[in-house]
């Protein structure tokens, strides 16, 4: 896949301009779902090999990539209804969804929502919680003056979106992002100009520090209530987890309990890290494309 600056297709989502890549015209359709800070590009070894047997898409969550950094409120439900409209309006059948680290729980949590429009779904080193954390404020009910509760919760924000943008501004540097992805690839041979370029470039946007501010708050400091009990309890398709063991954010005992919690899921393991769909494209071409092939009388 070419990094191309002005991007590839674009799709008017509401009133968002998404970006997307589509190869390929025959067979079940497949559409590629990224993690957190990565884009289409991510996909740049699997959307040319899938596309020689099935229809392939790959979009640009709002937020990411080329799509519009829109300076709303984010969370993994607003992803859910865009890749649910994407299926909709651009696929226009259902689809095998694929999606790594938090493009894997947006996919998981959208395939629970919107069943009749994925096939079924593969996860890839998937982000997400096994236990519900609510989140708990513990605040001392003042029995004085609170004149003063306002301005110090007003500080305390001031004092983390400081932080957060500060947090932004050290990491969009090329050697921060190379050494980034040095820690979550096991085979460093594709950390690359490319690839690092394909995440620099979209942080250059002049919105960009302010939604990842937005994004960063919300996960931290609102956390989803969403477990992936409870989404694996609801799910009701075909799922294949691809789990690189050597993922520094998760050990691959949390593959195990995915299986566990769900007895038809397929779960391979492979020898990388985070992102193995990158790290070793081959063997997780193979793997999706046997999976889905097996899968024909049910598609």
């Amino acid at each position: 896949l070419v990094l191309k600056k002005g991007g590839h297709n674009y799709w008017q989502w509401q009133e968002h301009k998404i970006h997307y890549v589509r190869q390929g015209h025959k067979g079940v359709p497949i559409l590629l779902v990224h993690g957190f800070g990565a884009s289409v590009y991510h996909w740049r070894y699997n959307i040319p090999e899938l596309a020689k047997t099935h229809e392939v898409f790959a979009l640009d969550l709002l937020g990411f990539g080329w799509s519009d950094k829109a300076l709303i409120e984010y969370d993994p439900q607003l992803w859910s209804r865009q890749i649910a409209d994407f299926v909709k309006q651009v696929v226009k059948r259902p689809a095998v969804i694929v999606g790594n680290s938090i493009g894997g729980l947006t996919s998981l949590q959208t395939a629970v929502l919107y069943p009749d429009l994925v096939a079924a779904l593969a996860l890839v080193n998937p982000a997400g919680r096994f236990q519900s954390r609510k989140a708990q404020v513990i605040v001392e009910k003042p029995t004085k003056n609170t004149a003063g509760w306002p301005a110090f919760f007003k500080a305390r924000d001031w004092a983390r979106r400081e932080a957060l943008l500060f947090v932004f501004k050290q990491l969009n540097q090329r050697s921060r992002i190379q050494a980034a992805l040095n820690n979550v690839y096991r085979d460093k041979s594709h950390v690359d100009e490319f690839l690092i370029d394909s995440i620099l470039e979209p942080a250059a946007d002049p919105n960009a520090a302010e939604v990842f501010y937005r994004m960063i708050s919300r996960f931290l400091f609102q956390p989803s209530d969403l477990s992936l009990e409870k989404l694996l309890r609801d799910l009701d398709c075909p799922l294949l987890v691809l789990w690189g063991e050597s993922d520094p954010l998760a050990p691959s005992s949390k593959a195990d309990k995915i299986q566990a919690l769900y007895n038809d899921a397929t779960l391979v393991k492979l020898q990388a890290g985070h992102c193995p769909h990158d790290e070793i494209p081959a063997q997780v071409n193979a793997r999706l494309t046997s999976w889905i092939a097996s899968l024909e009388n049910l598609l």
